[in-house]
């Protein structure tokens, strides 16, 4: 049965209490259209709910909510494949009403459906197959596959794909994944220090925002962003979004503002940011 997500612009002065309710007589009615709402994610700051569902169509997915209590999508998307959606966000645990909650958090800990999506990119790949020979550079690849899955573990990054010399991942936590970028150019770092004849650089670019941005895409809009900014990095460098370091405000990391820059793709200049991850000179 196929998986879509609704997004709800909820009125003001609605509350989350208010939003399980719905949910609650969502439950109560589905089974008669054969639609499952799966779970959801409230957004608080933007007054938006994400309802991730298996339904046979839109139209029975809408009728349950009509039937239920009135609130209806302003957009419903059909996630293709539907693996993305764990891709994405992940296996998220609910509480009793059936909203999404942050790991380890309790049933309080809304999840409010923002993601941060990071992708890793080795410096030259091509060449360094051509100047070291497959063998040597499938080993380089290796190391830098180790370090970032290694990071990603400690800090709450799920894989979604790798894209051959790089890995793309998303976050849960803003600041977890500009952590795991400066762990993994600190790896990458003490890694050069220890084999110098053979140093790897990797660039690193992410980007955060909501689950449907534009163009009925999950994430699509910041999957986008994160991979140019990831381009436009230079070796070694952290680019981020203007949006991550506002999200990281009070987290002890350090931005620069690099102010606006053109990326491919992008009809319009994007602010950038770099993350400091090198410790700072005594």
């Amino acid at each position: 049965m196929p998986l879509y997500m609704d997004i709800h612009n909820l009125p003001e002065g609605t509350t989350p209490e208010d939003v399980a309710k719905a949910h609650a007589k969502d439950m109560e009615t589905q089974r008669k259209y054969g639609v499952e709402y799966r779970k959801y994610w409230v957004n608080e700051k933007a007054g938006k709910v994400f309802c991730l569902v298996h339904a046979p169509n839109v139209e029975a997915a809408e009728c349950v909510h009509r039937e239920a209590h009135g609130m209806l999508a302003e957009k419903i998307i059909e996630i293709q494949p539907p693996e993305l959606a764990e891709g994405f966000l992940g296996s998220a645990e609910t509480n009793d009403a059936g909203a999404a909650v942050l790991p380890g958090g309790g049933a309080d800990a809304r999840d409010p459906g923002i993601r941060t999506v990071l992708f890793t990119d080795i410096v030259d790949s091509t060449t360094l197959t051509q100047s070291l020979g497959d063998e040597a550079a499938l080993a380089l690849l290796g190391v830098h596959d180790t370090i970032v899955r290694d990071a990603m573990s400690a800090l709450g990054g799920r894989e979604v794909k790798h894209t051959g010399d790089g890995i793309m991942a998303s976050f849960v936590s803003t600041a977890g994944a500009v952590r795991c970028a400066i762990l993994i150019q600190r790896e990458l770092a003490k890694h050069e220090e220890a084999n110098p004849e053979r140093p790897l650089k990797v660039r690193v670019g992410a980007a955060a925002g909501e689950p449907v941005e534009q163009n009925n895409d999950l994430f699509g809009s910041t999957v986008q962003l994160a991979a140019r900014l990831c381009a436009q990095a230079q070796p070694e460098q952290i680019l981020v979004s203007n949006a991550i370091p506002d999200l990281c405000i009070g987290k002890g990391l350090l931005f620069e503002d690099l102010g606006e820059v053109n990326l491919k793709g992008f009809g319009y200049p994007v602010r950038a940011h770099a993350a400091a991850w090198k410790p700072a000179a005594v």
